[in-house]
């Protein structure tokens, strides 16, 4: 316990040394004020973190490779991990893509503005540094008022990935950014916290048939009215070894600082008991309390009562909160894997050190 008190105090201390950074509440200024002075950053090379209706973003240029290559510095991202890119109109793509299927009109007029990344072979004007590499570009038009402006004053589309360490819980508040990344980016707009939660449902049209590459904020099942053939990736439910095609694929995503053991409800109440063996204090996040679960003073439980919506939504937050009240490891139960809990079960996947199921 002694141990979990300290690392509190340094992540305190941390947060104290990052508040450098200017926070823009567009609650105070409004959405035009922020959304300009974060374009004049953006149009300048510099880094802003703003908010989309799935996470918080770190936005730059993304057709300036030296305004791109600030962001991969920042977070300490791999360099083969693609960025998306997002749009505030589709005058827009005629930039990014070329080659641009029928069902993509289809999927866009669904859609968007909204959680769906499209992947589709890119132009020579964008730089590999975005695409990791690749000779596809992932894009989307979030669905967030301020994002958009944003996009619009920079006169320039935005590559953006979660405004986090890399490996870290995506930020859903301002304060995450400010936490993660401190005085090393130029501004953070703060617009309250994310929709979603979770983020973007990322659907590679070069395949055949096409393929999701990373589960979001679209359900498998919307997209399966307006694509019926669509698959999932091995990826995403399984370890991922070769190159990565999209944010969220290969490398450990998602993650706290403290253990994370992802459980099944059938062995939840034999790995409770394994982990206060060796843990002192321990948290535990359900869709729904199982009904026999061990009396235990040194659980603390986020219970969502069945609101799959809520747990998307407060997932990353209720990681972090864990860590930040000194927890020493967290159980996480694996919700069922449709709808959005398909996406809470990736990320949970992706953050886990130990599974059971």
């Amino acid at each position: 316990m002694l141990n979990s008190i300290k690392q509190n105090l340094i992540r305190r201390f941390i947060v104290l040394l990052h508040r450098m950074v200017e926070v823009l509440k567009v609650s105070k200024i409004g959405i035009d004020k922020a959304a300009m002075k974060g374009a004049q950053i953006i149009r300048k090379g510099g880094l802003v973190a703003f908010p989309t209706e799935t996470v918080y973003g770190l936005g730059a240029n993304a057709l300036d490779e030296d305004s791109v290559t600030k962001i991969f510095d920042v977070k300490g991202r791999p360099p083969d991990n693609p960025l998306i890119v997002h749009v505030s109109s589709t005058e827009q793509l005629d930039l990014l893509w070329q080659e641009v299927p029928e069902v993509a009109y289809k999927l866009i007029e669904t859609f968007w503005p909204g959680p769906l990344t499209i992947v589709l072979p890119k132009t020579e004007i964008v730089p590999y540094r975005v695409t990791g590499g690749l000779d596809t570009i992932a894009v989307r038009m979030p669905k967030n008022t301020i994002a958009l402006r944003l996009i619009e004053y920079s006169e320039v589309p935005i590559a953006a990935p979660s405004a986090n360490k890399s490996g870290r819980p995506s930020p859903t508040k301002a304060e995450d950014v400010v936490k993660d990344l401190g005085d090393s980016i130029d501004l953070v707009i703060d617009g309250g916290p994310t929709e979603v939660g979770v983020e973007s449902t990322v659907l590679d049209l070069t395949k055949d048939p096409p393929t999701i590459l990373r589960p979001g904020g679209l359900s498998l099942e919307e997209i399966k009215k307006v694509v019926p053939n669509v698959t999932l990736h091995p990826a995403v439910l399984n370890k991922f070894l070769g190159r990565p095609e999209s944010p969220g694929m290969r490398y450990r995503h998602y993650a706290p600082e403290i253990p994370l053991i992802l459980v099944s409800e059938k062995y939840l109440v034999e790995v409770i008991n394994d982990v206060l063996k060796k843990y002192e204090k321990v948290g535990l996040i359900t869709l729904s309390t199982p009904k026999y679960l061990p009396d235990v003073s040194n659980l603390v439980i986020r219970s969502f009562r069945n609101d799959i919506k809520a747990m998307a939504r407060n997932l990353f937050s209720t990681l972090r909160e864990f860590e930040e009240i000194g927890l020493d490891a967290i159980i996480a139960v694996a919700p069922p894997k449709e709808g959005i809990g398909l996406a809470i079960y990736n990320r949970l996947k992706k953050a886990a050190t130990d599974i059971k199921e």
